[in-house]
């Protein structure tokens, strides 16, 4: 399929959905894996996990240089999630960091404008300006539990997956789930760096020692379910329709993080926190809807 197709085709919009849902509830995943492992070992952790033994099975995406697979690696890797899981670790909370992540929509169309040269809709302007006053609510509400820090850096991660989904645009005839998992090869290597550098080795000793069978099926969970689902079918269905049109369906990322954050580890949802979600939402909701309900009223005899 042409990635100038201008909607999704409904089993494309399925396994949208199904990504997201996988990658909300994640969040609860992360926040379990924090318990015992620092946060740069168990990105590294992720990716090694992705790496192999998927690595043995899949050859080299054909055709894809391997500069075009480092970005996205270092992107994805120490980018997106070394900084996600670095503010997970007691900077924010699951449920928001699920929310605050979705930035990476306008992050991504304000990239492809830059650099692919996509049109910026003044709709995307407005929906970017109500998603801004949500961030801003959260900004007003930070405590102990939610940081100015934590925030800044899920904005950062955000950036960074928007980031990634350009890289990988450049590839759209490629093998995905090869794609993510050689990736990962690069995503690897300055994560552990990090981790040594930042964390320490006995940190590093004590995570491992004191990670249980929970702990490593959060980290499995990360590789397989996340990293060669989520990621290899994400980057597929960029590869073949506009950003524009896929990167709003993360928009159900955060009802899932929110609600499996509220139902599994008691994330209180103040009226605060839940207006920053309908805020952000309905700058998503914006963004993705109104181009569909503009065409429907054009439609429509008068």
């Amino acid at each position: 399929m042409s990635p100038s197709s201008s909607a999704l085709p409904l089993s494309h919009a399925f396994l949208a959905l199904a990504v997201t849902a996988v990658w909300g509830t994640n969040f609860v995943v992360i926040h379990i894996g924090l318990d015992h492992l620092p946060p740069l070992l168990f990105a590294a952790l992720r990716f090694l996990g992705a790496l192999l033994p998927a690595a043995l099975l899949l050859k080299w995406p054909k055709g894809v240089p391997w500069r075009n697979l480092a970005a996205y690696g270092v992107l994805v890797g120490a980018g997106q999630f070394g900084l996600l899981y670095i503010a997970m670790n007691g900077h924010i909370t699951p449920g928001l960091a699920s929310l605050v992540v979705q930035t990476q929509v306008f992050f991504t169309i304000a990239m492809a404008a830059v650099f692919n040269g996509e049109r910026l809709h003044r709709r995307q302007v407005l929906a970017l300006l109500v998603t801004l006053v949500g961030v801003g609510v959260i900004l007003m509400h930070t405590d102990r539990t939610t940081t100015p820090l934590g925030l800044a850096l899920v904005l950062a991660a955000a950036a960074s997956w928007a980031a990634s989904n350009i890289v990988v645009r450049a590839t759209p005839s490629a093998d995905m789930l090869a794609y993510v998992v050689w990736a990962s090869l690069f995503a690897v290597p300055p994560l552990f760096a990090l981790s040594f550098a930042f964390e320490g080795w006995p940190a590093i000793r004590n995570g491992l020692a004191g990670a249980d069978a929970v702990t490593w099926a959060a980290v499995a969970w990360q590789a397989v379910g996340n990293t060669l689902f989520g990621y290899a079918a994400w980057s597929w269905l960029l590869a073949r329709h506009p950003v524009a049109n896929v990167a709003p369906m993360a928009l159900m990322v955060p009802v899932f993080g929110m609600g499996a954050s509220a139902i599994w580890l008691g994330e209180p949802l103040q009226a605060w926190k839940l207006i920053a979600a309908a805020l952000v939402m309905l700058g998503l909701a914006l963004n993705l809807l109104w181009p569909r309900v503009a065409a429907w009223l054009r439609a429509r005899p008068l």
